[in-house]
């Protein structure tokens, strides 16, 4: 298993880019044993940083985890609490004091004694050590442990008089023994040898003493001499700065008075240069002052003049001064007059801006749109072509005077709002005009007449007779032509106005981009020239978005009442004719959305939304009375049958409506409308059930689900489908009701005899005893078969033929259906006859009047004399 040190190194110091020097394991002194590690690292950055970290394993696994981290230079002391003895407690004061206790004695020593070099190497022993002895500090052992050593070393030295040889005398002997091995054997002649050889060695070093010995007093007498030499060349100096003295003192006077010149110098070119920068800066040409203090824009060179000594106001008063030079009396006055010409200009331009403004606003409509044969808007090319010379003061304006420039969309809104009024007033009239094709008299009568139709809440959606008025009516194209041109004229008119007040006002990003004049790119005379306060210009787009369109709808605060109200001559000029509108307003917008123009004219989009609204809504309208009238639609009790007047008002609306949104983009609000009608026509055909009607509810019921089952199949409608199914069910459901009741009339008498018979029988009557029963006897049976001779049951056939051919609708050519079904079910009901006279009366032998040949020879024939 690897060592705590490896496992710190791998998962927190290296990943740092850090190294580690000491570790020591500790817990919290006075508290619940948790174990951390104090670890002492150092920074690979320069400059060198150290840090003491605490480290802790993580909840699972070996892997460790830092939770505390303190610089080392933040450390002012460290007590090791060693005072008498040795203490495992020790304690670091930073901000505060933190008291931890070490897992052992070793561990404690090496942390301090690192914590302690690193003080004095790194630190400049700012760190204060107390309680910790040097010995530790040094890294020396304890005083006791040294004196202990000394007295053994003393007591081998008492023992032994001999050191052991080292390595190198051990090698000396061995060869001399090998040098004399002959002689090594007589012992007495080897330390006799020996012995001659010190004596020369000594006589050899005694010498070399008494030579060294003239030597040494040769080498003194010279250090003498050296010494007497140095004091004369010490004394020869002294005299030097003693003469060289007085010269340094002048030296030092013409090295500060230089200072002084070099300071001066520097201050009169840095005064130079303020001054230049001052004069360059705050100096405006007389030119520019009269210019300004004139204020003429009468003419486009003199606009010009103006911009550019606006420019240069702007450039002087727009210069960054210390705040001291205010103070100045010439600056203070030259930015007196600075403000001064200022106030004049904006005075005088808003005054000709605000003149050109009003003159616009009090134009007149152009005889060319009142007397057109077609719809053509108005242009204001003109008038933005005399207002946008004036682009660049009104930048200068926003930057200078904020709270002024405010003011300025809102008199230019109001001005012309009033000129778009009577425009838009005399466009919209025509348009009527043009959509109706009349004069506006007739097209006043022809509303009133129009009121006057319907319902006072639902004027223009009623349900009289449709084709009433129809020489009035116009051609269905026309409301979808005109709608089509009123909308591609107004387009273009509100995107140049837009695209005109985004430039003019500086309401678009560009424009807040491009704004700022008079404000230099870079600096002048070395000095930053600043920027004024942006505040009030709008930082989101949200904001850029919102005050075109604020601005836009007050200036055509006319528009959206004026297309309302054409919006509703539309719907009036014919019965369905909010369909017509709704698919026209709907496709507009999809067109819009997919071009440039949704971009270019957020307001159009807004006012169109608004519109495409009140579409939907008088959609649903016209939908939700046409329901309630179908819904509340009475039959007379008179009627004929065939088909309903509500369900041919339901076939009229889909064939318009599916003519109308044959092209359209979105078909949703439709297929709403077709499912709600759709359901008031059947609610409406099965409240026939409770009316007093004078012909069969059955028939007409059967009449007009066929009807409207064969109308939406030959439609195609996939909204319908299912309501198709359902009208085909209740279609036969009433076919077969209608034929059961039918049924029972050319042989009455025999068909209650018949029932009373099935009565009896499920009530429990067997078969072979029913002829028991009084009522239904064979005598009984008898009498009323000889009631039904052939004869009679063709007259009787014949008769209830006439009577469905007289009641039922020729255009649904329903009769050869419902007379089929009458002769299947006759067959039948005559084979359940014969079937219950077989069972109930065996033996008998009594049989009908006719045949089943006859039967059907009966219904051949009264089929072929009708045709």
């Amino acid at each position: 298993m690897a060592s705590p040190w490896i496992l710190l190194e791998k998962d927190v110091f290296n990943p740092q880019n850090e190294r580690l020097l000491e570790i020591i394991h500790v817990w919290k002194t006075g508290r619940k044993r948790k174990n951390s590690i104090l670890c002492v690292v150092v920074a690979a950055c320069r400059p060198m940083q150290l840090f003491l970290e605490k480290v802790k394993k993580a909840d699972r696994g070996d892997q460790y985890k830092m939770t505390d981290r303190w610089p080392l230079k933040d450390l002012k002391l460290v007590d090791g609490k060693n005072v008498n003895q040795e203490c495992l407690e020790f304690e670091l004061q930073f901000d505060k004091v933190y008291k931890w206790t070490a897992v052992s004695a070793d561990e404690k020593n090496a942390f301090i004694r690192c914590l302690w070099k690193l003080n004095r190497r790194y630190l400049s022993s700012s760190i204060a050590f107390v309680s910790t002895p040097s010995c530790i500090l040094e890294g020396k052992q304890h005083l006791q442990e040294v004196g202990n050593a000394s007295a053994e070393a003393g007591d081998q030295a008492e023992h032994s008089a001999y050191q052991e040889m080292t390595p190198k005398e051990t090698a000396d002997m061995l060869k001399l023994m090998e040098e004399y091995e002959p002689i090594v054997n007589n012992s007495m002649a080897f330390a006799e040898k020996l012995s001659k050889d010190l004596q020369v060695l000594d006589e050899a070093n005694l010498q070399a003493i008494i030579s060294s010995e003239k030597q040494v007093t040769l080498l003194m007498g010279s250090i003498d001499e050296a010494l007497a030499e140095v004091a004369k060349v010490e004394e020869t100096l002294q005299v030097y700065d003693e003469l060289l003295g007085s010269v340094k003192q002048q030296m030092d006077h013409i090295q500060q008075g230089n200072s002084l010149l070099h300071q001066i110098d520097s201050n009169h070119e840095k005064l130079t240069n303020e001054i230049l920068f001052l004069m360059s800066n705050l100096d405006l040409s007389e030119k520019h002052r009269q210019v300004l203090s004139r204020g003429d824009l009468s003419s486009p060179s003199k606009v010009k003049a103006c911009i550019a000594a606006a420019e240069a106001l702007s450039s002087c008063m727009n210069v960054q001064i210390q705040p001291g030079y205010r103070k100045l009396q010439a600056i203070a006055e030259q930015l007196i007059m600075f403000e001064t010409l200022k106030q004049n200009f904006e005075n005088s331009f808003i005054s000709h801006i605000t003149s050109i403004f009003e003159l616009q606003g009090n134009g007149q409509v152009p005889s060319r749109m009142q007397q057109a044969s077609e719809l053509i808007s108005s242009t204001h090319g003109p008038y933005h072509d005399d207002l946008l010379p004036y682009t660049p003061l009104m930048a200068w304006l926003k930057n200078a005077n904020p709270i002024l420039f405010h003011d300025l969309p809102k008199v230019y809104a109001w001005n012309l709002s009033r000129l778009y009024e009577r425009e838009i007033k005399a466009f919209f009239e025509l348009a009527r005009m043009l959509l109706l094709g009349r004069t506006k008299e007739c097209f006043q009568e022809g509303l009133d007449k129009q009121v006057a139709c319907g319902s006072r809440q639902h004027p223009r959606f009623c349900l009289a007779d449709s084709r009433e008025g129809e020489e009035d009516e116009l051609d269905r194209g026309n409301v979808v032509k005109m709608l089509e041109q009123v909308l591609r004229e107004l387009q273009p008119l509100c995107i140049a106005e837009q695209r005109f007040i985004e430039q003019f006002f500086m309401l678009s990003q560009d424009a807040a981009a491009q704004e700022g004049l008079g404000l230099p790119a870079a600096s002048k005379g070395g000095k930053d020239v600043a920027f004024p306060e942006k505040s009030h210009w709008p930082k989101t787009k949200t904001e850029l978005e919102e005050q075109p369109t604020q601005l836009l709808s007050e200036i055509f605060s006319s528009l959206e009442p004026e297309l309302r109200g054409f919006i509703d001559t539309c719907n009036k000029v014919q019965q369905f004719s909010c369909l017509q509108v709704l698919v026209t307003l709907n496709d507009y917008m999809f067109e819009m959305q997919g071009s440039s123009a949704a971009t270019s004219s957020s307001f159009l989009n807004v006012v169109l939304s608004n519109i495409l609204l009140l579409a939907k809504n008088n959609f649903n309208k016209c939908i939700c009375v046409l329901c309630k009238e179908i819904e509340e639609a009475k039959v007379p009790s008179r009627a004929k049958g065939g088909i309903l007047p509500f369900v041919s008002r339901f076939e009229e609306f889909v064939n318009f409506s599916e003519d109308v949104f044959r092209w359209a983009q979105q078909r949703g609000e439709l297929d709403k409308a077709h499912t709600k009608l759709v359901g008031s026509v059947f609610s409406s055909i099965n409240s026939l059930a409770s009316a007093n009607l004078k012909v069969n509810t059955d028939m007409v019921m059967m009449e007009n689900f066929h009807h409207i089952h064969c109308f939406l199949y030959q439609k195609k409608i996939q909204c319908l489908e299912s309501k198709r199914r359902e009208a085909k069910q209740r279609y036969h459901e009433h076919l077969e009701r209608y034929v059961t009741k039918y049924l029972g009339q050319p042989l009455e008498k025999l068909n209650h005899f018949f029932e009373g018979v099935k009565a009896r029988v499920a009530q429990g009557v067997k078969e072979e005893e029913v002829s028991f029963q009084l009522a239904y006897s064979k005598q009984e049976l008898r009498k009323v078969i000889e009631k039904y001779p052939g004869k009679e049951v063709k007259r009787a056939l014949d008769t209830l033929y006439r009577k469905i051919h007289k009641y039922l609708s020729p255009e649904e050519n329903l009769l050869p259906v419902v007379w089929r079904a009458m002769e299947q079910e006759f067959i039948q009901q005559y084979q359940e006859f014969e079937n219950l006279i077989q069972h109930c009366y065996p033996g008998s032998g009594i049989t009908m009047d006719f045949t089943m040949e006859d039967l059907l020879n009966y219904f051949i024939s009264i089929t072929q004399s009708s045709m």
